[in-house]
């Protein structure tokens, strides 16, 4: 089984060389990724005035797997809303956890508040605190 979720922010950092990419660089031989998630980060690339096409081809280069968004996740991503609402966090946040616990993985983002929920797999903020 997977051993590493990506949040579209840890895909992100790699993709521009924010802090915590060493992190995500280290777990992609075992990395998957979510559809919603894969999706959020084409359209921040769209939306910030950027070609998707080339954030295309480096993640497939990177040989992460693209996760189907199914039933079964998205009744996992739904019960995760009423924990998640206080903390502000959206869909695509959603989905990349419900991820994780469907593949009893680790996730991995850049987003702090991610890292506050009570959940059955461990959530690791790829990014020091300042």
């Amino acid at each position: 089984m997977t051993s590493v979720v990506l949040d579209a922010s840890a895909l992100m950092a790699l993709l521009r060389a924010e802090p915590g990419a060493d992190t995500v660089a280290k777990s992609l031989d075992d990395a998957v990724i979510s559809a919603v998630n894969y999706s959020e980060i084409l359209k921040k690339t769209i939306e910030r005035g950027g070609d998707s096409e080339p954030v295309v081809a480096f993640i497939r280069s990177l040989s992460v797997a693209i996760i189907p968004f199914d039933e079964h996740l998205a009744v996992t991503s739904a019960g995760l809303y009423p924990q998640t609402k206080e903390h502000g966090m959206s869909f695509a946040d959603r989905a990349c956890l419900a991820l994780g616990i469907q593949r009893r993985a680790v996730v991995l983002t850049s987003e702090r508040k991610m890292g506050l929920l009570k959940l059955p797999i461990k959530v690791t903020v790829i990014r020091n605190a300042h």
